[in-house]
């Protein structure tokens, strides 16, 4: 990879240019706040270095302190249309893994099971939409590593049973936490990951050695003809992230032209010419 490039994908960005570039192979990417270090609500004066405006104590009019109240009880269950409660989510991700997906699918570290994305409440049924006692549905997804499909499971929330199952070969959500934090994790260890790891160094003073360090979001990248090297020809079949890198309290590194297929478990340059 030529040296123009490496530097070019390791430099640190500010949020505000991060922020706006687009691309179209960039799918349902969320960006984290862009707030950097040393921030500050403070503005100081002239010479004598204190506050714009200081109050030193409660005016005649200041409103009473506030006062924190308990959360109410949350419900094991939920009705209608209410959001689904922990405890449902709970239920619904054990009987949506029973069988042989937990015991022969795979996650995205390579462990036993399917990696977990969503779990959404179903819209309902024909019929169902006013109907007051309607069952209540969940639709669960799962990433399998295993064959690269993508499984989803309507689960009743009533009977716990699985209603309907259904695997997609080429549907590619946007990744989860865990999915970006692998990516971080296999970009880190990988020789493409030198210019990131600089330049956190440049930006902290330390070494990056953890997806704990950043901040990111990232977006699904599928394979075009002539835009990549051959090695990410996969994408879209396999699922390959494209990182956006913060600095946690800091700067945008930027990471956009890097890769990371998370199937074969490779990291890939663009190049942008």
């Amino acid at each position: 990879m030529r040296e123009k490039v490496r530097r070019h994908l390791g430099k640190v960005l500010t949020g505000a240019a991060l922020a706006a570039v687009g691309t179209a192979a960039m799918v349902a990417v969320t960006l984290p706040g862009t707030a950097g270090a040393g921030e500050s609500g403070e503005s100081g004066g002239a010479g004598g270095g204190t506050r714009a405006a200081r109050q030193t104590g409660p005016g005649p009019d200041a409103a009473p302190p506030g006062v924190v109240e308990r959360a109410p009880a949350e419900a094991e269950r939920g009705t209608g249309r209410d959001p689904l409660t922990d405890d449902e989510l709970g239920r619904v991700e054990k009987a949506a893994l029973a069988g042989r997906l937990s015991a022969l699918g795979e996650n995205v570290t390579g462990a036993r099971g399917p990696q977990r994305l969503s779990i959404d409440l179903a819209e309902p049924e024909a019929g169902e939409t006013d109907d007051p006692d309607a069952p209540r549905r969940a639709d669960v997804a799962f990433y399998d590593y295993k064959n690269d499909t993508l499984v989803t499971k309507t689960v009743n929330l009533g009977t716990g049973k699985v209603e309907r199952t259904d695997t997609q070969r080429g549907a590619q959500p946007p990744p989860s936490r865990a999915e970006n934090a692998e990516a971080a994790r296999l970009l880190i260890a990988s020789p493409l990951g030198a210019g990131l790891k600089s330049d956190y160094k440049d930006a902290t003073g330390k070494d990056l050695t953890s997806p704990d360090q950043l901040e990111l979001s990232g977006g699904i990248y599928r394979a075009a003809p002539g835009a990549q090297p051959a090695v990410l020809d996969a994408c879209g079949t396999h699922r390959c992230v494209r990182l956006f890198s913060k600095v946690r309290n800091g700067p945008w590194i930027d990471t956009r032209d890097l890769v990371i297929d998370l199937s074969a478990r490779k990291t890939a340059a663009l190049d942008r010419g």
